[in-house]
């Protein structure tokens, strides 16, 4: 059940009756019926405002399409204009907006990955063949990343993702229709519990803990933001808790960079981990309700959130602060911290001018502690070990431990925990048993998309935050997307710039337009760089966040590090 702390900004959302076109009966009574569902499962009033992206998720689970008069209807239900329930439907990819007189979407969808590391794999063929195989009952499209890049080439079926996906592995999903995630095995509640789990967040809540002693430890651990800004954990905590109270909690899990898992991979197999340390945090800084975005694509792990969510408010350690689990709809954009917080609200994922800064006016107006999962995954091994233990694993004078998510031409991808400050040569031979049979290892993205090219013969830069600034690159949340001789870094770059085109909120114009006119340039047998070059200039320098930014990153290297493949 969500608190009450920041109700009343909440409930801005009912003004009375919505004006415009005549609301359907029969969608009235349908959305109705999701709305009081929604009050027996949560206890909450379902016409707040904040709820909005929660109820275009029912309807679109029950119809499997939100059309027009479910809009209307919703609208005239939460007391909203309707363009303000359209606007928010239509920015989000997972929301299929079925408009007057069109068609209705097939009974099933499948998506094809089609970012970097399925690319690599034959996302493409991939394609293909489930559209010949399928036919035109069943719906085939691409998507972006969906955070399975170690599975490559992945399809999802409904909400079933399948690895190294063939024609042959999903057709007998298709034609069953199946739509449910598995689950796989993970410490349960109970299970974490007798290992000592929650001791450390009972003995904070027992006023046994020291609050100022526990933001030293975190201090002197080194431990920073593993989303890929890298601010200082326990800097961030003593920010936050100088500021006027109510203070919440967000938790970002939206892990949408193409090569990124990791948040996935911990979340599969040790849940509790981070909720203790979510609630560990939350006693030191003050907070008063914590609430955690989920990634859409990211099924399986919803269900295991819900159900542990459940079993630790039935038989709870110790106090605990509300705890609200949000659903995102499939928006790369809502990984920067303040379109997540919008797209808590309500509202369509757009990042905020700053400052403020979150840390000051955050969700709902309030001083916000924002954090990446990973990084309240370690809290409580830092607080049970030392902080010497954390500070002291990493290699060249680097502290910590990477969670470094490999993927691409290697034999052994997935998430491989290294030292801060390895580089990729060693990742590679170290953790990932070598490059495949036939590849030699010819580039590497070190951080994600938007984490820039560097050639092998770079591959001996330690791997960490600020040791790849200086060559156009940084490690951001430790995705790294291996390529070999087969490759190409310019259809790297191309690949990744299409998804920033695609992903781009619209917002601001540089980033808008930018992206869209590069990925025309960058098809092109000869790249006009002085043209690239003005373009990256002006994402770079006038983007209102850090997508338009970051986009160009990848250009510049590939100019610098491969010239011959763009000449």
């Amino acid at each position: 059940m969500e608190g009450g702390i920041v109700k009343k900004q909440r409930d801005g959302g009912m003004r009375g009756k919505s004006k415009g076109r005549a609301v359907d009966p029969r969608a009235l009574a349908e959305v109705r019926a999701l709305l009081e569902e929604g009050r027996r499962k949560t206890g909450v009033e379902p016409r707040r405002r904040d709820l909005l992206i929660e109820h275009l998720h029912g309807i679109q689970d029950r119809y499997r399409c939100i059309s027009a008069a479910h809009i209307v209807a919703l609208a005239r239900e939460m007391g909203l204009a309707t363009t303000e329930v359209y606007e928010v439907a239509t920015f989000y990819h997972h929301f299929d907006v079925v408009k007057e007189g069109d068609a209705f979407p097939p009974a099933l969808t499948v998506r094809v990955c089609d970012s970097l590391s399925c690319e690599l794999a034959g996302a493409r063929q991939l394609m293909d063949g489930l559209k010949r195989a399928l036919g035109p009952g069943v719906r085939v499209i691409p998507a972006p990343c969906v955070g399975r890049c170690e599975q490559a080439p992945v399809a999802v079926v409904g909400q079933n993702p399948v690895a190294a996906a063939t024609a042959e592995k999903v057709q007998p999903l298709a034609v069953a229709g199946e739509t449910g995630c598995p689950i796989g095995k993970y410490v349960t509640y109970a299970e974490y519990r007798k290992k000592g789990g929650y001791r450390i967040a009972a003995e904070c809540l027992a006023g046994k803990r020291d609050a100022e002693a526990l933001i030293k430890t975190m201090e002197d651990s080194g431990l920073r933001g593993l989303g890929g800004a890298g601010f200082p954990a326990g800097r961030k905590w003593r920010a936050v808790r100088s500021e006027k109270a109510p203070r919440l909690l967000a938790i970002n899990i939206d892990e949408g960079e193409p090569g990124t898992f990791k948040d996935r991979h911990y979340l599969e197999r040790d849940p509790h981990r981070f909720l203790e340390g979510a609630i560990i945090a939350a006693w030191t800084v003050q907070i008063s309700e914590i609430y955690i975005y989920l990634r859409d694509e990211y099924a399986g792990c919803r269900e295991i959130l819900e159900r542990e969510l459940k079993a630790l408010r039935a038989g709870p350690p110790c106090a605990l602060p509300p705890i609200i689990l949000r659903r995102g709809a499939g928006a790369y954009i809502c990984g920067e911290e303040s379109a997540m917080i919008e797209s808590i609200e309500g509202k369509r994922g757009m990042p905020r001018l700053r400052p403020p800064y979150v840390a000051q006016v955050g969700l709902f107006g309030h001083p916000t502690l924002e954090h990446n999962m990973e990084t309240l995954h370690w809290v409580r091994d830092i607080l049970e070990k030392g902080p010497a233990w954390f500070a002291s694993r990493g290699r060249r004078g680097r502290n910590g431990l990477r969670s470094f998510s490999v993927s691409g031409r290697v034999k052994q991808p997935g998430v491989h925990l290294a030292p801060a400050g390895i580089t990729v040569k060693e990742l590679i031979a170290e953790y990932c048993g070598g490059m495949l049979p036939g590849h030699e290892f010819y580039a590497y993205l070190p951080g994600g998309a938007s984490g820039g090219i560097l050639p092998a013969a770079m591959g001996d830069i330690p791997l960490d935050f600020d040791t790849l600034n200086q060559y156009g690159c940084f490690i951001g949340s430790a995705a790294v997307i291996i390529l070999s001789d087969q490759d190409k870094a310019r259809a790297a770059a191309a690949n990744v710039m299409k998804f920033f085109a695609d992903e781009s909120c619209g917002q601001c114009t540089p980033c808008r337009v930018g992206t869209a006119k590069a990925l025309k340039l960058m098809e092109a047998p000869r790249w006009n760089q002085p043209l690239l070059e003005e373009l990256s200039a002006a994402m770079a320098d006038a983007s209102i966040c850090g997508l338009g930014q970051a986009a160009p990153n990848p250009i510049r290297c590939v100019v610098k590090y491969f010239p011959k493949e763009v000449a």
